[in-house]
């Protein structure tokens, strides 16, 4: 008997392969891929892996560009991607060494994306109709061994059905919305690739519904009073009670009747203790939200880091939901094996003496994984991002465990001539779990001289401060991630992607997330003419059925009937306006185009604007008053470029934005050293006015052909002189208008062209 066991990763099939051998287990290559045989308790067993998804799904019987389709099939990825041509490697394993098992074990990550990968193995690969399930939440040899010695015989079928339910709901919206949209900017005339997908409509419009709530945004003025001071030696700074005061004429007049005050009393003195509870354990939108606000990484770097630390063996499975730890994980053992590590052997010895390791639990669950935690093991060199992340998931999981801090708040009440000023100021009496959580919590204390009612206060200044009301702070990559949580959209593995979906496509940008002019308008279309598309109540409601799907309470089926029946309404409608609808994307396609590449007014003719361009040997910087204007700025040749709307003082060429992320720098763009020479004639015929359209002038040109003199008003007027032993036919232009043919010349080409061509077939 020999079974064999697939993993989802290389890594961990090399994980299994040691922790289940009773001696060395022996690996073996076959082309890229690799496979462990070894035996465990005397039983034979192959361990080797897939590389994530080894199928995707597609049309089955493709026909141009139509819409709607739903026939879609499983096909290896390797016959759909040159950039996949390696996945067929790893079928031609699994299948070799299918042919040789009697017994079939999956071993991919235990989740809905992990059970699609097996299922499709298992069918595709392995001809088989099921198979038995290993499930575990660590890398870790004990918890392999468990979970081989408590594998169930069957997949998750639950989790198998919803996971290919949402993989074709996510193909029906995302290639027929996209080949709609395409289609209508097609219908307008012109061509640009399109997409939009099930839930990047609800969230780009989650964006732009932000935005709109920014830009109507009006500010109010209000106003707001203070008073600095002494109590004895100590510095004070007290506010009016009111806080914000919108009244003009109330705030003069409290002004004025304070404004000369040196003295405050002290009306009430109160003091409050309250114990603040521990944090949460870790779940994965947790941790890319806290990773970002403290290392400022993105959720999807996030999740790939994590991701790498659990392959590792250092950390639990990173895509869960829960909060929550359970007892059987092994606290005691998990704190003992990290006390064996220098750098946290103390915090972790001080829990150890704690009578009993409760962690402080949040409401969110999961069915398949456990709360993000450390599993104790040591781990190797890690990158410097990756150690960061590591001790914060450490250092969260030891401040679960810890008593609740306890804070004390002291609040002052002043009276200063009738008026109302208060102070307040927050210490940390005992610090408890604050200790392990450190440096990661941001925690600020005020500590206030311990005054006494009916004490006065030396006042050295009081003020009246003008401010006006902010408008709606934008989404960053922490606080979106948490919004599309709440909302329903996307799963705790998906979200990040999403995210970075929306970036790539242009439809949002910056640290602080602006929507961009495209993705406004392309949300505004939809919103006209489709908005079920962009309704995340019809998103969630497809989540919550994908839910019951994995609980068994829904067909597969039903759910998919449901969308292709809305999805054939929909579309039917949007097909009827396909040439209204592309002529409002083309618009807003070019008035982004040219705002995203507007880099200013050019500094030397000072009238042209200075446009990112695009040539024979990359992209540049040149003004658009071009050929009379010749100023041109080299540029890097890829990444994002964003014109700041600042121009250096001295130069006076354009401040821009240069790359993204931790890429990103400011720089002032410099002028190409021949900007401003004057051009050289190689012949003495450019400059000439234009024969035919008499308005544009001769300038030299290149083609595959050679040099010749074409008119600068091309392509409204494509008049152009031949180039022949370095002289330029004046005599006779070729003018070709735009629209007409001239037969001479669209018949004879063709035939002589014809003639080559049976000419080489009979020689061939």
């Amino acid at each position: 008997m020999t079974e064999l066991i697939i993993t989802e990763k290389p890594s961990s099939a090399e994980k299994v392969a040691f922790a289940l051998a009773d001696t060395k287990p022996v690996k073996k290559k076959n082309k890229q891929s690799s496979y462990y045989e070894l035996k465990h308790n005397n039983k034979n067993i192959i361990v080797t892996s897939a590389v994530g998804h080894l199928y995707g799904l597609t049309e089955k019987n493709k026909e141009g560009w139509s819409y709607p389709v739903f026939e879609v099939t499983w096909t290896p990825t390797y016959l759909t991607s040159k950039e996949s041509s390696y996945v067929k490697d790893y079928i031609d394993t699994i299948s070799m060494l299918a042919a040789k098992a009697d017994e079939f074990t999956i071993a991919c990550d235990y989740d809905i994306e992990g059970e699609v990968i097996g299922l499709n193995v298992i069918r595709f690969a392995c001809k088989k109709k099921d198979s038995n399930r290993m499930k575990f939440s660590t890398l870790t040899k004990g918890d392999l061994i468990e979970a081989y010695d408590k594998k169930s015989k069957h997949l998750d079928w639950g989790q198998a059905n919803a996971g290919e339910t949402r993989h074709k709901l996510d193909w029906f919206y995302g290639i027929n919305l996209s080949r709609a949209l395409t289609s209508s900017v097609k219908a307008a005339g012109s061509f640009k690739v399109m997409s939009i997908g099930r839930v990047q409509g609800p969230a780009l419009h989650m964006l732009v519904e932000k935005e709109k709530e920014i830009q109507a945004f009006k500010a109010e003025p209000f106003w707001r009073l203070s008073f600095q001071g002494k109590y004895k030696s100590s510095p004070l700074e007290a506010w009016h009670k009111e806080d914000r005061i919108f009244d003009q004429e109330k705030v003069k007049k409290i002004f004025s009747k304070i404004k000369n005050e040196k003295e405050a009393l002290i009306q009430e003195v109160t003091k409050s203790v309250r114990n603040q509870s521990p944090p949460t354990p870790f779940n994965l939108s947790d941790l890319q939200s806290e990773s970002y606000a403290l290392f400022k990484i993105t959720p999807k770097e996030t999740l790939a880091i994590a991701q790498s630390l659990y392959l590792e063996g250092v950390t639990s499975y990173p895509r869960t939901s829960s909060q929550q730890l359970d007892p059987k994980l092994g606290f005691k053992k998990i704190l003992s094996d990290l006390a064996k590590q220098s750098h946290y052997q103390h915090l972790a010895q001080e829990l150890l003496k704690e009578k009993e390791l409760k962690p402080n639990n949040g409401t969110k669950t999961d069915p398949a994984h456990p709360a993000i935690y450390p599993t104790g093991h040591v781990p190797g060199n890690l990158k410097p991002r990756d150690q960061r992340l590591y001790d914060l998931i450490v250092k969260r999981f030891m401040a679960t465990f810890a008593q609740p801090a306890i804070r004390e708040t002291m609040t002052i009440v002043f009276d200063v001539k009738g008026e109302p000023f208060i102070t307040k100021g927050t210490r940390t009496v005992e610090e408890n779990w604050h200790k392990f959580y450190k440096p990661y919590l941001k925690m600020e204390d005020i500590t206030l001289p311990d005054m006494k009612k009916d004490e006065k206060a030396h006042i050295t200044k009081i003020e009246k401060h003008d401010e006006e009301t902010q408008p709606p702070a934008r989404y960053n990559q922490s606080s979106i991630i948490k919004e599309l949580e709440k909302r329903n959209l996307g799963t705790k593995a998906t979200r990040a992607e999403i995210l970075d979906t929306l970036f790539r496509r242009g439809y949002a940008e910056g640290v602080k997330i602006t929507t961009t002019q495209l993705g406004m308008e392309t949300d505004k279309i939809l919103v006209k003419y489709a908005p079920t598309i962009v309704d995340e109540k019809l998103t969630a409601d497809f989540e919550e059925e994908m839910e019951k799907i994995r609980e068994g309470k829904q067909k597969p089926e039903a759910v998919l009937e449901k969308a292709k029946k809305f999805l054939t309404a929909l579309l039917a409608d949007f097909k009827k306006k396909e040439k209204v609808i592309g002529k409002e994307i083309l618009v807003s396609i070019r008035e982004t185009s040219d705002a995203a590449n507007y880099m200013g007014h050019c500094p030397n003719c000072k009238e042209g604007k200075l446009m990112v361009r695009r040539g024979k040997f990359g992209r540049f910087v040149g003004c658009d008053k071009y050929p009379e204007c010749k100023t041109i700025f080299n540029i890097p040749k890829a990444g994002p470029i964003k014109f700041t709307g600042n121009m250096d003082e001295k130069t006076k060429n354009p401040i821009v934005e240069v790359g993204a992320g931790r890429t990103l720098r400011v720089v002032t763009l410099l002028q190409h050293e021949d900007a401003n020479k004057p051009h050289k004639k190689k012949y003495p015929e450019e400059g000439m006015l234009c024969p035919h359209c008499k308005e544009g002038k001769m300038i030299l040109r290149k083609s595959f052909y050679g040099e010749f003199l074409g008119c600068d008003k091309y392509p409204k007027c494509q008049t152009m002189m031949k180039i022949h032993e370095g002289k330029v036919d004046v005599k006779n232009p070729v003018v070709k208008e735009v629209g007409v043919k001239k037969p001479e010349v669209t018949e004879k080409k063709p035939e002589e062209k014809k003639v080559e061509v049976k000419k080489g077939k009979k020689k061939s």
